[in-house]
């Protein structure tokens, strides 16, 4: 599973820059759709995006691709349930 970290980028770049970022904003500052922003902050709805998008929140954010995105195999998950 592919996680995106959208919500610890806000709280670190909000830290960085010594200013309240919502949603909203990086919506508004980047042209990313609020909804699919908050879609990709919850994993439950394993969001698909472009390569477009995430090249947008790398740049947005300054962090490479693996401070946006981390992968967890399911099968863990799969095989602590057994």
């Amino acid at each position: 599973m592919i996680i995106f970290r959208i919500k610890e980028l806000i709280e670190a770049k909000a830290a960085r820059e010594g200013r309240k970022i919502t949603m909203q904003n990086v919506s508004d500052e980047t042209g990313v759709n609020r909804t699919s922003l908050a879609k990709m902050a919850n994993p439950k709805y394993r969001h698909s995006t472009t390569t477009a998008t995430i090249e947008i929140l790398c740049d947005y954010f300054e962090c490479d691709l693996a401070e946006l995105m981390l992968y967890t195999s399911d099968k863990t998950k799969d095989s602590k349930a057994n």
